[in-house]
């Protein structure tokens, strides 16, 4: 049971740290019904600190969404037009939703006018997360991309078996970070930490084994059974991993030609999400890959696909054109 006592302090750190809301700015609460009581709390919080916000439900759309991929997630033109005309844009949904609506078109269209847009972690209320974290967050992220900095090619090792080499040469850093500025992509807040980037698409190369979570297949939490993706000129071309891998392999099938595409690679630097959730994908220690669409919202993206699906990869090493990156899920930058 949400309380609007517990909830104030998460939609305060929402606003006034993550979202920096500043007086009359334009507020838009995205938001399905199991999430009300947080979309509510936030937009108390943005007019308090005298922005105007409205509170959009979409639970028929995340509702269909969920029970089929098939289901478009572009959103209708009457909601498209509302994000084209906030400043601050939140999403209070469940999660796995959210993080495949941040590949719709009106979401690249908002950020490329200027917009804030973030979607809300679940458990606002209870975080055990304070500013000083969140900093920590930032500033992990700004030394990976640091050291990645003019790296051609990634190397991702663990002991149950990944052992891929990623091309990043030319493509610019996504750093989805806590605290959201103006016209820069949406990512998930305030636990959330990583650095992204659009794999460059027929490069990547080996075996991907996803054994944390992976959307798209029904699963909610950790896989049962870990997924083995075996890459070759940056597609997945064998996916094997029981019911989970049955699945992903169906939604693919029925999908566009770009849907089994390496799109994504990206590094975990946060030490508050939780594992078992799709929060997990920015959890230090891990690194996440998505097959489908790169282009909607990482830079140089080059792969335009209806569906985005992430699979984190728990206990990684990362060697960046032989540097060692990260070692079995410790930062060594």
């Amino acid at each position: 049971m949400y309380s609007y006592t517990t909830l104030i302090k998460g939609a305060r750190l929402i606003v006034e740290t993550c979202m920096t809301v500043q007086p009359d700015n334009s507020v838009l609460v995205i938001a399905d019904e199991e999430h009300m009581p947080v979309a509510q709390a936030v937009a108390g919080a943005a007019y308090a600190a005298g922005a105007w916000p409205v509170v959009a439900n979409v639970t028929p759309q995340v509702t269909a969404c969920l029970a089929s991929l098939k289901v478009p997630m572009e959103p209708p033109p009457h909601l498209a037009a509302a994000m084209l005309n906030s400043d601050v844009i939140l999403i209070a949904t469940n999660l796995e939703w959210a993080n495949r609506f941040a590949h719709v078109n009106p979401v690249r269209q908002a950020v490329d006018r200027g917009a804030k847009i973030a979607s809300i972690e679940e458990g606002m209320g209870s975080w055990d997360l304070t500013v000083a974290d969140i900093q920590e967050t930032v500033g992990r992220a700004e030394r990976i991309i640091d050291a990645l900095q003019g790296v051609n090619r990634v190397r991702v090792v663990t002991e149950k078996g990944t052992d891929v080499t990623v091309s990043i040469e030319g493509r610019p850093p996504l750093k989805v970070i806590p605290i959201k500025e103006a016209g820069v992509m949406m990512g998930p807040i305030p636990l959330w930490g990583e650095v992204a980037y659009a794999a460059v698409e027929d490069k990547t190369e080996g075996v991907i084994v996803v054994d944390g979570i992976m959307l798209g297949v029904g699963v909610p939490g950790t896989l049962p059974e870990p997924l083995r993706w075996e890459v070759k000129g940056g597609r997945a071309v064998r996916i094997t991993g029981g019911a989970a891998a049955e699945s992903l392999l169906k939604t693919l099938a029925g999908s566009d030609a770009n849907a089994n595409v390496v799109a994504e690679f990206a590094i975990g630097t946060s030490t508050k999400s939780s594992f078992g959730s799709p929060s997990e994908k920015g959890a230090l220690g891990t690194v996440h890959f998505a097959l489908g669409d790169n282009s909607h919202a990482y830079p140089g993206g080059q792969s335009l696909s209806k569906l985005h699906l992430d699979g984190s990869v728990r206990d990684v090493t990362i060697e960046a054109d032989g540097k060692l990156i990260v070692e079995r899920g410790v930062l060594k930058v």
